[in-house]
């Protein structure tokens, strides 16, 4: 492992916890089946997809699931691409837009 990776893991760590991999993956599941039931309601509550909405929602979605099943890529930028730091606040803030 390079110490890239190292790096990356030990940055990970405080984050590699059951609660906030359950959170996380509550709220991915969670928005996926609000997307699916009813895509036209969830882009109004959400304020309407956009080109930065749309792709964040499919990343941090994807993102949740990868991280919110446990699984730990060993390669640098795989920990950063499905990183929790990057996916968390942007299904929280979408969360928030769509309770609000």
């Amino acid at each position: 492992m390079s110490s890239l990776s190292q790096r990356m893991s030990a940055w990970h760590r405080p984050m590699d916890k059951v609660a906030l991999r359950i959170l996380t993956l509550v709220l991915g599941l969670c928005h996926v089946g609000l997307l699916m039931w009813e895509p036209q309601a969830y882009a109004a509550a959400i304020g309407g997809f956009n080109a930065f909405i749309a792709p964040a929602l499919i990343w941090a979605v994807c993102s949740a699931m990868v991280y919110g099943v446990g699984f730990n890529p060993k390669a640098w930028y795989w920990q950063l691409l499905f990183s929790p730091y990057i996916s968390l606040p942007i299904l929280l803030y979408l969360t928030l837009r769509y309770v609000i």
